[in-house]
């Protein structure tokens, strides 16, 4: 399909849909598909008022676009970042000019939220990264995917906007493979007794802690492949592989489960035994696999379990 955009002014485009345009298409689609912005940015300028249809708002990402329709798009210069860069030192597993793959600690926070203004994951990025401040918003610039404050491992940074745009749309295909390692406190059984399985189980807010999630009826779909590693006694040691990417999602499916991972303060039951080598939940993103946005390259990076994780399971072996 054939389309003209021309620039009125530097962050002024006009588009003008060719009437072979077979069907209608959501505006944040097409927009998506001939422009260089991300969907979620598009969505985001949609609504702030940034885009009119025949000099009509659009305050609607899923408005219909049609042949002959004239889409102005405003992309206003970039907010001015309440952030500050911060030298803080960062495990880099993988870099290029298009993204950086690191190895988040347990106890950094992705991004600056309340209680926590500073001393992020983005503001040690920041200082490594001077290109980040346009991408993804002005609180969350280059972040692609988070992990939970006390979990640790491999995380993918996008350094532009295609980079973004391309990573997120393979998490939402489900073409990136995200695989995570921990320990739970039981001993799982699959299907029919077996070591592996899926967990198919609807996440959303909890109905009266509105800090934790829950399965629920009516939630979110969300699903989570498991696989036993090593038994250790009352505790194993899983592989878990997220085919949804819900918040908290691995936590709350093995809580729901009966066999909540070791350690967790919010879903399972914190105890010495483990609480002595790790802050947190026992849970470590091993491994994330995906396909370079730009040379088709596939990347696969793993994070090395922490130190305190390596002894927890150590401790274990012994004792079982």
């Amino acid at each position: 399909m054939s389309l003209t955009i021309s620039s009125i002014e530097n962050n002024i485009n006009l588009i003008e849909v060719s009437r072979d345009l077979t069907k209608p298409e959501r505006i944040d689609r097409f927009l998506a598909k001939h422009t260089d912005l991300s969907r979620s940015r598009i969505q985001d300028l949609i609504n702030e008022g940034y885009v009119t249809v025949n000099d009509v708002n659009c305050n609607n990402k899923k408005d219909l676009i049609k042949a002959g329709d004239r889409i102005q798009l405003i992309t206003p210069a970039a907010t001015p970042l309440d952030l500050i860069a911060q030298e803080i030192p960062l495990d880099i597993l993988y870099e290029d000019e298009h993204l950086i793959v690191i190895n988040k600690p347990a106890g950094l926070v992705v991004h600056p939220a309340a209680g926590h203004s500073d001393g992020t994951l983005v503001n040690a990025l920041l200082a490594h990264c001077k290109e980040l401040s346009g991408i993804n918003g002005t609180q969350r610039p280059g972040i692609v995917h988070r992990l939970d404050k006390d979990t640790s491992g491999v995380m993918v940074v996008a350094k532009n906007d295609r980079a973004h745009q391309d990573l997120q749309a393979q998490i939402q295909a489900k073409t990136a493979r995200r695989e995570y390692l921990g320990i739970v406190r039981g001993v799982p059984k699959g299907q029919l007794g077996g070591e592996s399985g899926v967990i198919d189980a609807a996440i959303s807010r909890h109905r009266s802690d509105r800090k934790k999630m829950a399965v629920v009826e009516n939630g979110r779909k969300a699903i989570t492949h498991w696989q036993i590693k090593e038994r250790l006694g009352n505790y194993t040691l899983i592989k878990f592989e997220l085919e949804t990417g819900r918040t908290h999602q691995i936590r709350v499916h093995s809580a729901y489960m009966g066999w909540a991972i070791a350690g967790d303060p919010v879903y399972g039951h914190p105890n010495k035994e483990v609480s002595q080598y790790l802050s947190g939940q026992a849970l470590h993103a091993w491994r994330l696999t995906f396909t370079h946005p730009v040379s088709g390259e596939l990347i696969e990076n793993i994070a090395p379990l922490p130190e305190g994780f390596e002894k927890l399971l150590t401790v274990l072996r012994r004792k079982r």
